[in-house]
């Protein structure tokens, strides 16, 4: 079970727009990711190599953690909004629920729950 301090670590990190280092320091070796329904990606250094690959994509991120962040010994749920404005201009915004569970201070397992039509890029208005 992660202390609220750690827990906390990690949610300043993320917001801090710091994903793959997050990454490094926060996940076991082993730990596991999985986008809704689809096959689980493993390792953290598969973790880390992700999120620089999309963040090399993005002109700019916002990170938003929607509190209250719930917990219940091993298990925890953020509600994270993530928008991004891409290379070409386009801009996403998604809205994603985390569920992860934690061994001691690390996470071991984590599933984000989003709706995927949110993936779905969006050309900036015209002014």
């Amino acid at each position: 079970m992660p202390s609220t301090a750690t827990l906390e670590r990690f949610i300043a990190m993320v917001e801090s727009n710091d994903h793959a280092a997050a990454c490094e320091e926060f996940y076991t070796e082993n730990s596991t990711m999985q986008e809704n329904q689809a096959a689980p990606r493993t390792g953290r250094a598969n973790h880390v190599a992700a999120e620089h690959a999309v963040m090399s994509r993005a002109k700019s991120v916002s990170s938003t953690c929607v509190r209250p962040v719930l917990m219940n010994g091993d298990h925890v749920v953020i509600r994270w909004i993530f928008s991004f404005e891409w290379q070409d201009g386009s801009v996403t915004r998604m809205e994603e629920l985390a569920y992860q569970r934690w061994e001691g201070e690390q996470i071991a397992e984590e599933t984000f729950f989003y709706d995927p039509a949110q993936r779905i890029p969006k050309k900036p208005m015209s002014a």
